[in-house]
């Protein structure tokens, strides 16, 4: 088996509608400029309020993705 490297990167997705479609932002908006995305993993979960009432949900993302060889 190679031997690999892998780099964790942590993010936050927000969303209107759920904790999930939050998580489901922030790997999709990475996916748009990191290759061999591995490992989502959330870390925390929260919401954004204003007067009294929830107006975002928020997701804390580790995503971890494969340095790639150049040899």
């Amino acid at each position: 088996m190679a031997e690999s490297v892998y780099k964790i990167i942590e993010l936050v997705g927000t969303s209107d509608v759920s904790w999930e479609q939050a998580a489901k932002n922030a790997v999709e908006t990475a996916s748009k400029s990191l290759r061999n995305l591995r490992i989502a993993e959330v870390s925390k979960l929260d919401m954004k309020l204003e007067n009294g009432r929830v107006v975002a949900y928020r997701a804390r993302v580790g995503l971890s993705f494969k340095y790639e060889s150049h040899d």
